[in-house]
């Protein structure tokens, strides 16, 4: 065998070990630039949502707030209605009833009747109150 074959076998079998760590440096740069790219794509979709669940649970700790103080507000009203006094306020006021030895009046205003009049004119079919009490 010749010295210069022997170079060219050596040759050709190196730049083929040469190609083929060629080849696989380059794919493993190229999977490691995807993973790098796709840890990014991770952590910006993850800083997104973390900053969104942010703001809902500032506003649903605000819902809750106000939620709160209306609960303890109607819990201070239901006490306030159960008791006596107040619902015997109730019924004076919006029902017109009077206690045992009491007297009722009730005093209409005088806006009323300018309403009432203002509707008899648009209607002619309704009739105020008093003219009905005036007929009987």
């Amino acid at each position: 065998m010749n010295k210069p074959d022997l170079m060219k076998k050596t040759q050709a079998k190196n730049n083929k070990r040469k190609n083929k760590i060629r080849f696989y440096y380059s794919f493993l740069t190229i999977v490691l630039l995807v993973c790098i790219v796709q840890i990014g794509f991770s952590a910006f979709n993850n800083i997104t949502k973390s900053i969104s669940y942010h703001g809902k649970i500032k506003k649903m700790k605000a819902l809750n707030e106000q939620a709160y103080v209306e609960n303890q507000r109607l819990k201070e009203e239901l006490e306030d209605f159960s008791s006596m006094k107040s619902l015997e306020a109730i019924a004076r006021n919006n029902l017109k009833m009077a206690g045992e030895d009491e007297v009722l009046v009730i005093i209409n205003k005088p806006k009323e009747t300018a309403q009432s009049d203002n509707q008899k004119k648009k209607n002619p079919l309704i009739k105020n109150k008093t003219d009905v009490q005036q007929k009987n």
